[in-house]
């Protein structure tokens, strides 16, 4: 076909994270270029003209839904794990802890969910944003700097545990400091907290282990972190081709973030383990004192949003339910 024939389409894509961090090194690396590839098998009638701007250069970490939906970006990371008012049941999994770490079963879960369930993709179209591919992360741990080889070690530490995850340390006798990625590394440097609760990728992708030695594997579980999303507005006034060569990249985007988590976990065990860093297990028996201590998260998570008109019972039964069918094992039934 001639250049001429061929029609090019403007498209931003944006991020408040850097590409350090996989899931927007992925939208980089992945998502984008198989757009490219898509639209060019597909008959070459459509060229993606890409504006890129990651790390935060259009907005901050607080407004990843808000820029999609305002159309200050087409296409972003959407991190529900920030929009707990605006987005409240696809922040689930945050109040499900220690149910799975399998991040595959996880992202099926979620992505189901948000494309199958009324009220759950009512949260992305009502904001207008058109969800496109998930985003989970490998199971969380805890970054100390001094060991916690107990649950009773917990006790009067300070943890950053970013939005939603401050609950997990409820009933622990530590305290949450809330805080994204960009703040762990100067908080525990400068003594604000005494470590972390988050995930390999992450840490290294902030070299957060290079203050906190201590790596405690406690299996809090994988976290639906939100999504790759896009402008609905944009979206819905692109040529079909498009438009499905953007869904088909969404959906192939999660599943080859997974494999890049899993790469990347093993290098980041590697890294840590070659400079200094400790890693232990904690005993099944001190992780399921902590779950125990734990007050029912979910449930009040719930009967907040039932107040507020949202059914989140009926959410949190259906993930449960999914969750137990497939399989795994979680340490306790949130839902019941």
């Amino acid at each position: 076909m001639s250049a001429s024939a061929q029609q090019t389409i403007n498209l931003t894509i944006a991020s408040s994270h850097p590409t350090t961090f996989p899931p927007v090194g992925m939208m980089q690396n992945f998502f984008k270029p198989e757009v490219d590839r898509l639209l060019k098998e597909g008959g070459n009638k459509y060229q993606i003209r890409w504006k890129e701007a990651y790390g935060g250069t259009l907005y901050k970490l607080t407004d990843t839904m808000e820029a999609v939906r305002d159309g200050i970006t087409d296409i972003g990371y959407v991190g529900t794990l920030w929009e707990a008012d605006t987005m409240p049941l696809s922040n689930l999994t945050f109040f499900t802890p220690f149910s799975t770490d399998d991040m595959t079963m996880q992202a099926t879960l979620m992505d189901k969910l948000v494309r199958e369930n009324a009220a759950v993709r009512k949260e992305w179209e009502g904001n207008n944003v058109k969800y496109l591919g998930p985003i989970v992360t490998e199971s969380y741990d805890l970054w100390t700097t001094k060991p916690v080889g107990s649950f009773a070690d917990l006790n009067g530490r300070r943890i950053n545990a970013p939005g939603s995850a401050a609950r997990w340390l409820q009933g622990t006798g530590a305290v949450a400091v809330d805080g994204g990625f960009p703040t762990y590394y100067t908080n525990i440097q400068t003594g604000v907290t005494e470590g972390a609760v988050s995930y390999f990728t992450g840490i290294q992708s902030v070299r957060v282990y290079e203050v906190a030695k201590h790596v405690t594997e406690v299996g809090i579980g994988s976290m639906f972190l939100g999504g790759v999303g896009m402008s609905l507005d944009r979206f819905n006034k692109l040529p079909k081709e498009v438009q499905e060569a953007l869904s088909a990249a969404g959906k192939a985007y999660g599943d080859k973030l997974i494999e890049e988590n899993k790469k990347r976990n093993a290098e980041a065990r590697k890294l840590m383990t070659d400079d200094g860093s400790t890693i232990v297990k904690m005993a099944p028996e001190e992780r399921q004192k902590w779950v125990d201590a734990m007050p029912n998260i979910a449930k009040e998570w719930a009967a907040d949003l039932k107040a507020k008109g949202i059914d989140a019972d009926k959410v949190l039964a259906n993930y449960m339910d999914a969750l137990r069918a497939s399989g795994q094992k979680p340490a306790r039934n949130w839902d019941q």
